[in-house]
């Protein structure tokens, strides 16, 4: 009879070991899938997060653009007619070179001059179209142009390998990178010379450097910086380059100047 009993606890013992055993089990099981569907769906809350920020950063760029289109055309329509109306009618003003009038009538065709040429590179800056009908290199050859004829910096521009063309898009964000890097040394670098480079390396790499021998920034500090104005320009730069598929290296000492470099891979050549 004991020993019927000491089996039957023995029995229920094996079986509690059991039930035990699947339970926690079980439980390690819940505790895995739930982990499993909560890092799941993290990452697809991510994802859902990344397409929303750049689907809007795409239409604010797109939004972006369509205002320079229009500022362009406004400026080429009313401006720059007035500014023709105003030259014609310098131009046949019935004063000979004696008159006392005609040095000073000669300083305002000439700053008319200017001012008419300066607005129509400001539209040709400003116009998306014309800067993907023309590619890349020679809009930024343009810019170039345009800087050393202001005389406000010592420009050196190379182009190195041969030169592939870009998807409109690409093209279009990465000249407004560059305008917005050319504007910052403009206006903060107190800069007196600025090397830009594009390279087309054999392995399909489009690389942008502008190095420039300015009074540098902490460049931490300027992106994760709260204020409304200060480091505008770089988070702007960060954004393109993040819609475009580019990498950004940018370098800055204290008055030893700042280099960026811009990366973007291309296309490879299709087989024949």
């Amino acid at each position: 009879m004991e020993n019927q009993q000491g089996q039957e606890i023995y029995f229920i013992i094996i079986i509690g070991g059991i039930l035990a055993l699947l339970l926690v089990g079980f439980i390690v099981t819940i505790l895995f899938t739930y982990q499993r569907r909560q890092h799941q769906q993290e990452q697809e809350l991510a994802q859902v997060k990344g397409q929303y920020e750049r689907e809007a950063l795409q239409s604010q760029l797109e939004i972006q653009e369509e205002t320079f289109k229009m500022l362009s055309q406004e400026l080429h329509d009313n401006i720059g007619q007035s500014l023709s109306v105003v030259k014609l009618s310098l131009a046949i003003l019935p004063v000979d070179k004696q008159h006392e009038a005609w040095e000073p009538i000669q300083n305002a065709r000439e700053i008319l001059n200017k001012a008419v040429l300066d607005l129509a590179g400001l539209n040709k800056s400003l116009h998306t179209d014309r800067i993907a009908q023309i590619g890349l290199v020679e809009a930024i050859r343009f810019e170039v142009e345009s800087l050393r004829k202001s005389r406000l910096l010592d420009v050196e521009f190379n182009v190195n390998g041969y030169e592939q063309l870009l998807a409109e898009q690409q093209s279009v964000l990465l000249f407004r990178m560059f305008q917005e890097m050319l504007n910052n040394i403009l206006k903060h670098s107190k800069a007196t010379r600025v090397e830009i480079t594009i390279t087309y390396t054999d392995d399909n790499k489009f690389i942008l450097t502008l190095a420039d021998n300015g009074v540098g920034f902490n460049i931490a500090e300027k992106r994760n910086s709260v204020s409304s104005s200060s480091g505008v320009g770089l988070k702007s730069i960060f954004n393109r380059a993040k819609l475009v598929g580019a990498e950004i290296d940018m370098q800055s000492e204290i008055g030893k100047g700042t280099t960026v470099t811009i990366w973007l891979s291309l296309p490879g050549e299709t087989e024949s």
